[in-house]
Order: structure tokens, then C-alpha cells, then sequence
């Protein structure tokens, strides 16, 4: 099953950023010009100055990326070019009788390394806790646009026309005739399209949100809401979770998709306007019940923040959203369930989606009652109270628990 011997062809890649970007980036961070954000001491209207300012003033005088370059360049890691486009993926090969396959991809605004808690769980079990006889093979792509799988030379990527990209890394660069796959947020997405498309080449698929192939052909496709509005007889939790819900995250949708590249043009030229853009989702969209800055380090972020910086890449992930409506996904076949390959599910609660859910019972029962579920061949659903919308950053142990739960039910 994981024989794959043009791998042993690859090249190693190497992260290296010139040193001219990096004191560009320091003269840029120190001649910032801070708002003068009145009023916002409770980021009522976004991250607030007073918030920020002491990260952008760490990230110009204290962060150190070569430290944080050598961390990242601990893993093996290739570059390939597919169907013109860059794709840059850590690779790790797992221990064991027989490692599974298994490709790995974030969303936004994620990179790859959002994913490499969960390598040494999955590659060497044994090491972990967890079944030996059960290990995997794992690639963790940056999806062409993001981080180091730039610079992209077309404009019309997104979801499954990286999933063909994805595709071909697997069985052609890798020869890989059948492989596993898991994905949360965009990257859920681009599986529900292999686990369209590719079934047959699909052990199993494991993701983090149910967000199935033909999102955002809507009619309001910039409105997460499709125009409804909050029921006049919701109950008062029904009703601020809802608020919720819409303050966590249809504000990026509709910029994405009505202004992006107007957006870009901004995040591109100013660190602190990308940083404050990126940090707002990462903040805002961590768990909810959760303590941020416990989990999301000042160097963490500061590292994210800078591969989206030194890659230019915040506008080609940011085109991903209005490229799914200028590019819309057309179904391979009319057979049900849409998902035909084997799909697993990890939700967290912490997620301000869907609101007022508090019981691991009542979020499994949201999704089997639910508009998504005839779309899949279900056969695994857990969730968990720990973590938010990060899935596999802020829940590893859970994400690498389930996952394996669902191949194991697909494989033995």
C-alpha cells in the first residue's frame, strides 16, 4: 500500500530567506505608524492598537526567524512543480509492517505547520501510545498559494483544482496507488473534492469541518448567512451565539470575496496590516472556553506571520475564496453520497459554529440531523470539548485519536 519508490528521487528543500528581506521587514516594523485606536480596549472593533503594539515591537527587536528557520527545517521537506504550480510538502515516512499514506492539508490562514503536532503520533505510534501496527506515512503540503508553495505562476487556483494538484503528488510524485486524507477548514474542502473525484484512489478521508465540494455557489456567496437572519423568537443563548458566529466570521468571507485583491494590495506592502488581518482570525477563532495566548505562543504566530510576509503570499491564499465562484466546481458524477470515499469527523466545541452547542452529544447530533450528512459515507463522528477552529493545532491528540479510529474501521 505505500510503496512509493519515486520518492527516493526527490530533492531536498531547504528554507532559506534572504537576509535583505528580513532587515527590510525590521525597517518596515520600526517606522510603523500606529492607530490611534480609541475605545477598543476590549477589541470591540477588531484587534486593538494596544493589543498589537507590543507584538509588532517584538517581532522588529526580539523575534529571531533564524531560530525559527532551523526549527522548520528539522523536518524533510521537497518542492515540486505540478500542473504549474509550486508545491512545497514535509514528508515523513512511518514506522511500522505497513505505513498508511496519509496527506494532511490546513486552511486559512494556516500553513502546513499548523499540522506537525500530529507527525510523530501518526509516523510512529509506538513512540505515542498509540498501535504500532497502525502508522502512517504523512505529507504535509503548504496547498499551492500558501507559504512556501509560491511563487504561483496562474491565477485560478482553489479548492479543487488543488485537489487535482494534490492528486497527482500522491499517485504521481509519490506513487502512491491508493492513499488517506485529511483536511479542516479550505483544506476540508479540497479532500471533499478528492473524495469526490478520486474515490477509488481514497482509503479513507478524516476532517475537521463538513464543508463539502460546491461551497459558495450560492447566490450570496460572499454571505456565510445566505441572508438570514437571527429568528425574532431565538432564545437569548440562541440568539448571542448566532451574534457570535457572524462577528467570528463573515467579515473575512465578504472582503475575500468582494475585495480581495484590494485587500491584498494593503497586506502585501504593511506588515503590521497583515499581521492584524491574520491575527484577528487566529484570535478570534481559536476556542472560545480557551485562553489564547496559552495556546498560540508570540513566536508562533510571529513565525506564520512571517512565512505569509517573506513569501508574498497572503494575496494568492486570499484569491482561493472568489476563485471558487470564478471557477466553480462541477461534480465528476451524480451518484450518492457526493463524498463516496469512507469520511471521518473530528468537531471541536470550542468553535463559535454552530452556536449555542455545549455537549459532545448534542455537536455529533447537529451534524447527523444536518444538511451535510447525506453528502458523505460517514463512517466515524467524535467531538471533543477541547479546542476551537484550529483543528489540528489546538486538538491534536483528539484529531490523531479519531483519524485513526476511522482508517481502522475502513482497513481491518
Amino acid at each position: 500500500m505505500s510503496d512509493s519508490t519515486q520518492a527516493k528521487t526527490l530533492e531536498p528543500y531547504k528554507i532559506d530567506v534572504p537576509q535583505d528581506v528580513l532587515d527590510d521587514l525590521k525597517e518596515r516594523l520600526q517606522k510603523t505608524r500606529f492607530f490611534d485606536d480609541l475605545d477598543n480596549e476590549e477589541e470591540y472593533y477588531g484587534i486593538s492598537t494596544a493589543y498589537l503594539k507590543p507584538l509588532v515591537e517584538y517581532w522588529a527587536n526580539g523575534f529571531d526567524w533564524r531560530a525559527q528557520e532551523t526549527r522548520l527545517n528539522s523536518w524533510n521537506q521537497h518542492k515540486v512543480e505540478i500542473d504549474g504550480a509550486p508545491v512545497h510538502f514535509v514528508y515523513v515516512r512511518g514506522k511500522g509492517p505497513n505505513p498508511i499514506p496519509l496527506i494532511i492539508n490546513h486552511g486559512w490562514p494556516w500553513p502546513g505547520e499548523f499540522s506537525y503536532d500530529l507527525i510523530g503520533p501518526l509516523t510512529d505510534p509506538a513512540a505515542h501510545g498509540g498501535d504500532p501496527s497502525l502508522s502512517f506515512d504523512v505529507i504535509i503540503p503548504d496547498m499551492p498559494g500558501f507559504a512556501w508553495s509560491t511563487p504561483v505562476g496562474r491565477g485560478d487556483l482553489n479548492y479543487w483544482k488543488i485537489a487535482d494538484i494534490l492528486h497527482k503528488l500522491m499517485t504521481d510524485t509519490l506513487g502512491y496507488e491508493k492513499y488517506a486524507a485529511a483536511g479542516s477548514d479550505y483544506g476540508a474542502l479540497v479532500i471533499g473534492a478528492l473524495g469526490h473525484k478520486y474515490a477509488d484512489s481514497i482509503i479513507a478521508l478524516h476532517l475537521g469541518h463538513d464543508l463539502p465540494p460546491g461551497m459558495f455557489s450560492n447566490e450570496r456567496f460572499w454571505d456565510l448567512t445566505d441572508g438570514a437572519k437571527i429568528p425574532e423568537d431565538a432564545s437569548p443563548e440562541l440568539r448571542e451565539g448566532l451574534e457570535f458566529m457572524i462577528s467570528t466570521y463573515v467579515s473575512h468571507v465578504a472582503a475575500h470575496m468582494l475585495d480581495g485583491s484590494t485587500l491584498a494590495h494593503g497586506l502585501n506592502d504593511s506588515p503590521i496590516g497583515m499581521l492584524a488581518w491574520l491575527l484577528r482570525r487566529w484570535k478570534k477563532w481559536s476556542d472560545k472556553r480557551g485562553n489564547f495566548e496559552e495556546a498560540f505562543s508570540r513566536d508562533f504566530i510571529l513565525t506564520q506571520a512571517t512565512v505569509f510576509w517573506v513569501t508574498q503570499s497572503i494575496g494568492t491564499s486570499i484569491r482561493m475564496y472568489r476563485n471558487a465562484v470564478r471557477y466553480p466546481w462541477v461534480p465528476s458524477h451524480n451518484r450518492t453520497p457526493m463524498v463516496e470515499a469512507p469520511a471521518g469527523f473530528t468537531f471541536l466545541l470550542g468553535d463559535a459554529y454552530p452556536p449555542a452547542v455545549n455537549t459532545v452529544e448534542d455537536r455529533i447530533a447537529v451534524f447527523e440531523n444536518g444538511p451535510t450528512r447525506s453528502l458523505y459515507n460517514v463512517v466515524n463522528v467524535n467531538a471533543h470539548m477541547k479546542g476551537g477552529h484550529f483543528v489540528h493545532y489546538e486538538n491534536p491528540e483528539g484529531f490523531v485519536a479519531d483519524l485513526t479510529e476511522t482508517i481502522r474501521r475502513v482497513v481491518s
